[in-house]
């Protein structure tokens, strides 16, 4: 007979999981209040002259089964939490912190119902939609010498791919504030990260004051979907390419991400060329 799956408190009701969160939040303020981790604070409007990586994409997306007033509220958490984020500056020994940064998301600050993730669901939660922002900030951090120190990861095929498929488009899961991401700057100059909107669009740059030696590609291998027990899955290898600016040789080739993600929209839309049996 096969054991029967413990079930935590949190599973039972929802009252049980606000305690953990809270639990879990608490525990984190707690934990970075004796750190002798340095967090970044400064904030720079004026762009660094070095522009390391930039990154671009929608901030809502239509199509079927998608809820357009989460999208909608989705942008305008984005853009609140943008305007925490813009300008932020890492000196060299410095940790960044997307939530200790960006600060708690509630109603009184502006905050709407936006997606969220939800174990194996996607439902309305006030900040919803942040993960957008912190998985830009993620793919700039990817794109340069800095190192990621805290990523946690939810499905990276939670909508179909608009366009040209982008590794690790999606992805990079943050809930505040147990749930975080952080890099930190082992280099010898500051970068500064530069995020802002427009009506259609989030926009992030990662800049420095000076070139660095290397720049960074990220390539996807294996792309495809599959089937397992009814439920479909994306899967691929997700590499980086250290590429000598100098000479364009690739010194260094590192697996990113192996990615399994369960697929959270409808099946139909699966591009069918890229079904494996």
């Amino acid at each position: 007979m096969a054991e029967k799956k413990r079930k935590h408190f949190s599973d039972i009701n929802p009252a049980f999981y606000s305690i953990a969160v809270k639990k879990e939040i608490a525990r984190r303020h707690l934990k970075d209040a004796f750190s002798r981790e340095k967090f970044s604070k400064t904030i720079e409007k004026e762009p660094f002259p070095n522009l390391v990586a930039s990154y671009s994409c929608h901030l809502i997306k239509r199509g079927p089964g998608i809820d357009l007033r989460l999208q909608e509220n989705k942008a305008v958490n984005i853009n609140l939490a943008c305007a925490k984020l813009n300008g932020s500056i890492v000196h060299p020994g410095e940790s960044f912190s997307f939530w200790r940064t960006v600060g708690s998301t509630t109603k009184r600050k502006g905050y709407m119902e936006g997606r969220e993730i939800f174990g194996n669901q996607v439902r309305p939660g006030i900040g919803g939609g942040l993960c957008n922002l912190g998985n830009t900030v993620h793919l700039l951090v990817l794109h340069s010498p800095l190192d990621v120190t805290e990523i946690h990861n939810h499905s990276d095929a939670l909508s179909p791919d608009e366009g040209e498929r982008i590794p690790y488009a999606t992805g990079t899961s943050v809930s505040y504030n147990n749930v975080d991401f952080r890099f930190k700057n082992n280099t010898n100059q500051d970068v500064q990260l530069l995020l802002w909107c427009d009506e259609d669009n989030l926009y992030g740059e990662l800049r420095s004051r000076e070139p660095f030696p290397y720049r960074y590609e990220l390539v996807e291998e294996d792309h495809h979907f599959k089937k397992e027990d009814g439920i479909f899955y994306r899967n691929s290898k997700i590499y980086r390419k250290v590429i000598d600016n100098a000479t364009g040789e690739v010194v260094k080739k590192e697996l990113v991400l192996d990615n399994h993600s369960e697929v959270m929209f409808d099946y139909d839309l699966i591009p069918k060329e890229l079904i494996r049996e």
